[in-house]
């Protein structure tokens, strides 16, 4: 007989969960701040695995053509 387990991670997130009080405060009148804070939790991250991933291409270009 064989085990088999199955894990699963997913959910809401910190980020998800900020991003949803800030949204819930804004509706409800109880922060004054620009849409684009609001939101920031979510596009955030987003940034700067964009920066990462920009930085390891530089990397990787730089590396390749250098030959080692």
């Amino acid at each position: 007989m064989t085990d088999t387990y199955v894990t699963s991670s997913g959910g809401l997130g910190f980020c998800g969960a900020l991003a949803l009080i800030f949204i819930t405060l804004k509706l409800l009148g109880k922060i004054d701040w620009s849409w684009i804070w609001i939101l920031s939790p979510l596009w955030i991250p987003i940034s700067i695995f964009i920066v990462v991933a920009m930085f390891a291409l530089v990397i990787f270009v730089i590396a390749s053509l250098i030959e080692w």
